[in-house]
């Protein structure tokens, strides 16, 4: 699903994709994608930033959580089928461990303010991560004034008028590939 972008295909074993996505599951709280793109394009280069920006997306539109998506493709990529099975178990095993202590703890402390507090702290810098990682890419990716107007319409569309996702896509997916079919061929 992924072309290689370097001339000589990566060699990724089936060890190192399991710890690579383990890292991801272990240092992802709140905001898996920017740690995802840190190891994958930055840390172990086994990406490069438009490769990561293009399974992200894929994973978007997918059903289910994106980075899970981008686990499958990717370990699929390096390893087959094989490869899927090993990095979503490396991206799962240790926030499941963790969460499954976590949702204990707070099914018995839930009620206490400072319980309450730092989960309303903990939303806001997940919210915080996101739109960093977003700009992040965007630098990066340098996309064109038409890639940018569809960028701000979604979130227009999801973030201030809440429209559900599904909609969004199903409304501007066409609609910016057909604007990027047009521009490429002006």
């Amino acid at each position: 699903m992924l072309a290689s972008t370097s001339e000589q295909p990566l060699r990724v074993s089936r060890g190192q994709l399991f710890l690579g996505f383990l890292k991801i599951g272990l240092l992802g709280f709140g905001g898996v994608a920017a740690v995802a793109r840190h190891v994958l394009v930055e840390d172990r280069k086994w990406l490069s930033e438009k490769d990561y920006a293009s399974v992200l997306g894929v994973g978007q539109i997918l059903p289910g959580a994106n980075v899970v998506n981008a686990s499958v493709m990717i370990g699929e990529r390096f390893q087959g089928a094989l490869g899927s099975v090993i990095a979503l178990g490396g991206l799962m095993a240790m926030p499941l461990i963790i969460l499954i202590g976590l949702a204990s703890l707070y099914e018995h402390f839930s009620t206490l303010p400072g319980v309450q507090a730092a989960v309303a702290g903990t939303a806001a810098a997940a919210a915080g991560l996101v739109i960093g990682t977003a700009v992040k890419m965007a630098h990066r990716l340098k996309p064109t004034p038409t890639a940018l107007a569809f960028g701000l319409g979604a979130f227009v569309a999801a973030g201030l008028f809440r429209v559900p996702l599904l909609l969004s896509i199903v409304v501007l997916a066409p609609l910016s590939i057909a604007a990027a079919y047009w521009e490429k061929r002006r």
